[in-house]
């Protein structure tokens, strides 16, 4: 295996691993970020208030993307299982 097809391969793992947790972590920052708007609009300085919305973003985030996650997964592992002869020579 040459060096260039190692990096490929680390860069797909790379690009694939942001394309599955990117979702669940920019849902879980939009609802970071607007729990903290309310909370400086209101005045609470509550700080495990924040955590609750935030479980709930990533939570609804996974329960929807989570078939488009699998196959992403699914398409990833087929390509590295498909050029295995090669890898391993």
């Amino acid at each position: 295996m040459s060096e260039e097809m190692l990096i490929r391969i680390g860069q797909n793992a790379v690009m694939v691993a942001l394309e599955v947790g990117g979702p669940l972590l920019l849902l879980g920052l939009v609802a970071g970020v607007t729990v903290s708007v309310l909370q400086a609009v209101t005045q609470i300085q509550e700080a495990t208030l924040s955590f609750i919305p935030k479980i709930l973003a990533v939570a609804l985030a996974f329960l929807l993307f989570t078939p488009w996650m699998i196959q992403k997964l699914v398409q990833f592992t087929t390509f590295l299982f498909g050029d295995f002869r090669v890898f391993i020579q």
